[in-house]
């Protein structure tokens, strides 16, 4: 007889995914950078660090490591072009994590 896996039982990496995200977001300014980048990656526009500086009144420094923090989650990618950095919304890890922590809410 085989014993089929709980659907509703948490993985050990879903478990890491909460904690990784759930870090990077626990901050507002990253919580609004995060969503800024994700808004205008929607409206095809690129984001850059100078982008970043000019919406939010933030010091460079301070928008780095945010992004940075992001980035290490992997809730944004960046790409270099020239002497540019550029932020994308990983919307995959994004829903892999509301599916994650959605499980977990009902998990007895």
């Amino acid at each position: 007889m085989r014993l089929r896996k709980d659907p509703d039982e948490m993985l050990e990496e879903e478990i890491l995914l909460i904690a990784r995200v759930s870090d990077a977001l626990a901050h507002p300014a990253r919580i609004r950078i995060f969503k800024y980048i994700m808004q205008s990656n929607r409206a095809m526009v690129l984001v850059c660090n100078k982008d970043l500086v000019e919406h939010f009144d933030y010091a460079q420094a301070t928008i780095s490591q945010h992004t940075k923090k992001l980035a290490d989650s992997g809730l944004i990618e960046v790409k270099k072009k020239d002497k540019y950095s550029y932020y994308y919304a990983n919307l995959g890890l994004l829903m892999q994590y509301l599916n994650a922590a959605k499980k977990f809410s009902v998990t007895p």
